[in-house]
């Protein structure tokens, strides 16, 4: 098994507006399809992730409409999942308009299931007298049932998420240096893949620099002196403007990274432009790029698809920092360790509250610690075992993060869930 393909395959895709609603909305047109009339009612029942991070993030070719109803109307609607997480590029306003009648007349529901502790989505589409249901469960693409009336179409075995995700467990059981090795070795393939990326997330960046958001007034700031004009101030400015325009619902897709777009945003903008800025070589560059991918993916599999803690501070920022020691220094083990343990250190409380605008400072921090984290690294200083919760090696210190995160802060979904529904209700 090629693990770096695998993760390219199933971890680094384009997507079009944020990971988890499109995902939702894919989910409503797998069932859909199954279905000969006219969608008439949609029910969504999802994990507290997906639920947090569809509550408040535009949804690209809707006008500004946010949330997982609105995208689970569409999908149902637009009924092309062969489309991917771009199935929103199919979203003309006679579609949007049908969708929000729909939920106009109350015929779009979405709740969150507290029960469930990893990624999960549930579509049931009705139709008239017949109905059809898609189930993800445990990454955005992965189908464990699909069902029309009472005939089962599709089913995974019990263990579906690990089963169809081989690449995972072996991908947990790997180092760092590793992976720098997989990534020195890229094919004609994966760096045409990985240049793709590269010019998406410029493409959208560029966008996002007209917003009037994060991104710009980073760029104000460094226009009127208050920021110096070198590499840190010119790679927040990249990746917060394109995280401004993805959260911002602009109709351009992103490379993800892990899954997740604004991890995406972070995992191949940062090593880019740092890189570019040392004068790196391009073909360097992109084996750092395909390292801070492997990273960022490995965080995802002690961590989970979606976690109480920001992916983009403990997952993309450390396969950035990495990423960075890899382009200067090479696969040196102890000052890749040393850039994962300074960024956890710095970044390691962050918390995940869900898609949105201010997702955007979240990628800003992350790209800032990223820079500074490597840059210590590569000169042999750092955070050691004796602090905190850092390991002895930086592969323990994801572990205890990930325990941290899955135990210590067990409730924090729910607690953040509860104050976003009183929200709704005052």
């Amino acid at each position: 098994m090629n693990i770096l393909k695998e993760v390219l395959k199933h971890e680094v895709f384009p997507a079009l507006g944020c990971t988890e609603p499109i995902a939702v909305a894919w989910a409503a047109a797998l069932a859909a399809r199954e279905l000969e009339d006219e969608p008439d009612r949609v029910e969504v029942v999802v994990d507290q992730g997906v639920y947090k991070n569809g509550f408040a993030v535009a949804v690209p070719n809707t006008g500004g409409e946010k949330g997982n109803t609105i995208a689970a109307a569409l999908g149902a609607l637009i009924r092309r999942p062969d489309l991917d997480m771009k199935i929103l590029q199919e979203a003309t306003p006679a579609i949007v308009e049908r969708a929000r009648t729909l939920i106009s007349a109350k015929a779009v529901t979405c709740e969150p299931d507290r029960a469930r502790a990893t990624l999960y989505i549930d579509v049931t589409v009705h139709a008239g007298a017949h109905r059809a249901r898609a189930v993800l469960e445990g990454s955005h693409k992965n189908v464990v049932l699909l069902t029309r009336d009472d005939d089962v179409l599709r089913r995974a075995s019990p263990d579906a998420p690990a089963a169809q995700l081989p690449y995972r467990e072996e991908l947990k059981k790997m180092t760092l240096v590793e992976f720098a090795e997989l990534a020195r070795h890229l094919d004609a393939e994966d760096e045409a893949y990985l240049r793709e990326g590269i010019f998406m997330n410029l493409s959208i960046a560029k966008v996002g620099e007209t917003c009037h958001k994060v991104g710009y007034y980073l760029a104000d700031l460094r226009e009127k002196g208050f920021l110096i004009d070198d590499v840190f101030s010119s790679s927040r400015i990249l990746t917060a403007s394109a995280a401004d325009a993805r959260m911002g619902g602009v109709a351009l897709p992103v490379m993800s990274s892990g899954q997740s777009g604004n991890q995406g945003i972070v995992a191949i903008l940062v090593p880019y432009n740092v890189g570019r800025y040392f004068r790196v070589d391009e073909q360097r560059i992109l084996q750092s790029i395909a390292l801070s991918h492997l990273v960022n993916s490995y965080v995802k599999c002690y961590t989970g698809s979606l976690s109480p803690l920001c992916g983009c501070a403990i997952a993309s920022g450390v396969g950035a920092a990495v990423a960075i020691v890899f382009q200067q220094v090479g696969a040196d083990r102890e000052r890749m360790a040393l850039a994962v343990n300074n960024l956890i250190s710095d970044l390691g409380g962050m918390l995940c509250d869900g898609a949105k605008s201010g997702c955007a400072l979240k990628v800003a921090s992350s790209t800032d610690s990223a820079i500074l984290a490597a840059y210590m690294a590569i000169h042999h200083h750092g955070i050691n075992e004796s602090e905190g919760f850092v390991g002895r090696t930086a592969e323990e210190t994801i572990w205890n993060l990930s325990t941290i995160g899955r135990m210590g802060m067990a409730r924090a979904d729910d607690t953040m869930l509860r104050i976003m529904e009183e929200k709704t209700r005052s």
